[in-house]
């Protein structure tokens, strides 16, 4: 026994190894894994397409430039869908300057340009980027992917229903976010509803409500927690 002025002195061990069965030792836990940790940036398609002149979008510097961000070189009602949608979906992950404003203000203008068949057309091609921008678990972008959802599945009747089979995809992560708002006590959230675990409440409900008569169930198998907002009211 190894003593220090007739005291044992305690070491601190690792588990699953031999010292764990001697005298003065303490077993020390498994090491925490970083489950919350954002990923570090990667390079987007956007921003290649972008810096290659094939995104035909500039900035915008006329009146009213704190309100409109891009300068459409032709009208988003007149680009491909199938190609230029997915492509800035890809490009919320950016979290650069001034990539993450053009991805996210060219999300939001292709799909209040769109009719309900051109993004049924591309629906598909949006599930792969809005779940790598998930998976990214940075808090900025998990809420700019989860407005580009609302707005998408509120764009039309039927996409809300044609979402619901890829819940699978979308909703895992938020299993880890859901419940992340913090407790302020007697302070003032100048943030609003734009925290974290309120915008995702808000997204599910928009499912939910959007998704038809199977959306709850499908919710409520990849998201136990929840509770429908439809049922109990």
């Amino acid at each position: 026994m190894n003593t220090y002025c007739g005291c044992p002195v305690i070491r601190v061990v690792p588990p699953f190894c031999h010292q764990t069965y001697q005298q003065c030792t303490i077993l020390d836990g498994p090491p925490r894994i970083p489950v919350k940790c954002p990923k570090p940036p990667c390079r987007s398609l956007f921003r290649k397409f972008f810096l290659r002149g094939d995104i035909p979008i500039s900035r915008y510097y006329g009146p009213k430039a704190y309100q409109k961000f891009i300068n459409w070189h032709v009208p988003p009602n007149k680009l491909m869908y199938q190609l230029y949608l997915p492509l800035f979906f890809d490009g919320l992950c950016e979290r650069t300057f001034p990539y993450r404003e053009f991805a996210r203000h060219g999300v939001r203008d292709m799909i209040a340009a769109a009719t309900e068949k051109q993004l049924l057309c591309c629906l598909p091609m949006l599930i792969l980027p809005a779940k790598r921008a998930l998976n990214s678990k940075d808090p900025d972008v998990i809420i700019a992917t989860m407005r580009a959802l609302q707005q998408l599945v509120q764009a039309g009747p039927w996409i809300g229903r044609c979402l619901v089979p890829y819940y699978r995809q979308l909703l895992p992560m938020l299993n880890l976010f859901r419940d992340t708002n913090a407790n302020i006590a007697d302070k003032i959230d100048f943030r609003g509803g734009h925290r974290l675990g309120d915008v995702i409440n808000v997204t599910l409900n928009i499912l939910e409500v959007t998704g038809g008569k199977d959306a709850y169930l499908n919710i409520k198998y990849m998201v136990p927690t929840y509770e429908s907002c439809v049922l109990n009211r």
